[in-house]
């Protein structure tokens, strides 16, 4: 069963929760917080506990940074292009069911389809399953994401857990021939224009250095054939260089078909310079290698999915366990320093708490309800059990601070998580009551508004936790007393935990001697002229706000006539 929370306590749990959200590092983790919303449920509270124990040793610094190289692994079906599946005509339906390609009965219509599928003996024989029919829907996926599956097999060693991804890596291996040849075909133009100009520089270099020695009427012969452009006739008169040029040709075309796997016939030997490959010839080679890789790449995907196929559920598991990680990371990074509290059914207690948005808080120990039996904290021997306690004291002196810490503690519990405490004791509510003051709201409409609040916390049963910062505020003193008087009997009776702020503890120490007076008192003035504050509360002491220290610090703050009126103001409370 959730803890109940009203709207300021709500805030205080969204301000954990978006601290804890924000060391996240994959944007898939944050649905991880969500079954750590704050419960009452003591047993669930328990397991929350043990998990965390089990598992936070496991993290280790370095995940971090491999966990920010885990991306999503999705098989999706842009892999599929150009192939058609032969099926008869009772698997028709069951084929076309599947949507993963062109389906037909008659092997007529496959033609100008790259690679030709069939159940019924023609071209490729295949099941009617996905990883028969296209198995690239697998293992591109897992070939563009090696760097996750580097970093997954990387987690598998930081946390001892080992990886699959390690052995796909090593399937994956082979495929990589065919990605080379899939790389240079999205290069063609490029790789072909390349070895074009290579081609023409060397024969360029083998005409500068051929010398020639001609006739009269030749040598005019020659020039007119230059003029013409007719390198075929000039060839003529070069003799054997003809021969050595062809050479050169055949030699870039076996190199070429040496890198892309196919016999490859570009270059003309009618014009042998310069050469030139016309762009329909380097297209009819395209459609060529793209038939050829489909095929190819089909045949090497079923090869590897037979081996892999078998680790893919681990995999996913695997991928799931990295936002787990990624979790337990942002918990460890948010709770470092933060202790497990000790469930129990005697109210809140802690010693040494620090709020946790506050730099470099002073630490205070605090208990409402029964005072645990190794508090040991000094002058603890006031408290008796008491269920409801008036916080008082000066101004700015953590008061407020306080009933936050105490808001987070108890949140923190039960979700589960170590809280920001030397040792803590809390018991699991059903209900976490905050109310924050309301500075800038006064007047009957917020006195009725937050009088309806406070009896919704009163009313019903359970285990309830009620904090409430200074609800004089917003009504006269001698009316306030009265209210929060009858408020605090009614919570007195039903046994619920209330941790009030008041200036007012004088009267209201009177009307309620089941309830427990502590005070947070300044100390003196220091050096600038600034309040000295202890935000340990006194137990069982009122705190005053001492406001003739207040008076103090402006008297000698300033000069002439105000600090005149100031001192003598001063001289009302006894001091000068």
């Amino acid at each position: 069963m959730a803890l109940k929370l009203n709207p300021e306590a709500k805030a205080v749990y969204r301000s954990i929760r978006e601290e804890i959200r924000r060391r996240l590092v994959l944007p898939g983790s944050s649905s991880m917080l969500d079954r750590f919303e704050p419960t009452s449920d003591r047993g669930e509270i328990l397991r929350r506990q043990d998990y965390l124990r089990e598992n936070l040793p496991k993290i280790r610094s370095e995940l971090r940074e491999q966990i920010a190289r885990v991306k999503p692994i999705k098989f999706r079906r842009d892999y599929l292009h150009d192939r058609i599946l032969i099926v008869d005509e009772g698997e028709l339906e069951r084929a076309l069911n599947l949507g993963l390609c062109e389906v037909s009965t008659s092997l007529e219509d496959s033609e100008g389809y790259s690679l030709v599928l069939s159940t019924v003996g023609y071209g490729i024989d295949v099941e009617l399953l996905p990883s028969q029919i296209a198995p690239e829907l697998y293992i591109m996926p897992l070939w563009e994401n090696r760097e996750t599956l580097n970093a997954l097999a990387r987690i598998g060693e930081l946390t001892g857990e080992g990886s699959v991804a390690s052995e796909i890596l090593r399937k994956l291996d082979g495929l990589g021939e065919v990605m080379e040849k899939r790389n240079l075909l999205d290069g063609l133009e490029e790789l072909v224009a390349a070895k074009e100009r290579e081609l023409n520089e060397r024969i360029s270099e083998k005409l500068e250095k051929f010398s020639l020695t001609l006739s009269g009427k030749e040598l005019l012969d020659f020039l007119g054939e230059l003029k013409a452009g007719n390198y075929e006739a000039i060839f003529r008169h070069f003799g054997g260089v003809e021969g050595e040029i062809l050479d050169l040709i055949n030699e870039a075309e076996d190199e070429l078909s040496e890198k892309l796997g196919v016999t490859v016939e570009l270059f003309s030997r009618e014009e042998l310079y310069p050469v030139a490959v016309p762009p329909e010839s380097i297209e009819m080679l395209r459609e060529e290698l793209e038939r050829e890789l489909k095929v190819e790449l089909y045949l090497k995907s079923r090869e590897i999915l037979e081996s892999v196929r078998p680790l893919l559920p681990a995999l996913r598991d695997e991928l799931s366990r990295v936002n787990e990680l990624d979790f337990l990371q942002a918990i460890k990074e948010f709770t470092e320093g933060l202790s497990f509290p000790e469930l129990w059914k005697g109210g809140i207690a802690f010693i040494n708490g620090r709020h946790l948005f506050i730099e470099n808080p002073q630490p205070v120990s605090y208990v409402v309800g029964e005072k645990p039996e190794n508090f040991g904290v000094p002058d603890s021997d006031v408290i008796h059990n008491e269920r409801v306690v008036i916080l008082t004291g000066a101004n700015s002196g953590g008061k407020t601070s306080l009933l936050e810490l105490i808001t987070q503690i108890t949140v923190l519990t039960h979700m589960g998580l170590p809280v920001p405490a030397e040792k803590a004791w809390v018991e699991p509510l059903d209900e976490l009551f905050f109310f924050r003051r309301k500075r800038s709201t006064y007047g009957a409409g917020a006195f009725e508004t937050a009088l309806r609040s406070f009896v919704r916390a009163l009313r019903g049963e359970g285990r309830k936790l009620i904090l409430i910062d200074e609800f004089e505020a917003i009504t006269e003193p001698g009316a306030a007393v009265r209210i929060i008087g009858e408020l605090l009997r009614i919570a007195h009776e039903k046994g619920f935990y209330v941790v009030i702020v008041s200036h007012l503890g004088e009267d209201l120490r009177k009307e309620l001697p089941f309830a427990r007076i502590d005070g947070i008192e300044a100390r003196g003035l220091d050096e600038k002229l600034n309040l000295i504050v202890d935000r340990q509360p006194a137990f069982g002491k009122l705190g005053r706000s001492t406001p003739e220290l207040i008076v103090e610090s402006l008297a000698r703050r300033k000069r002439g006539k105000e600090r005149e009126i100031f001192e003598r103001v001063l001289r009302a409370f006894g001091r000068s």
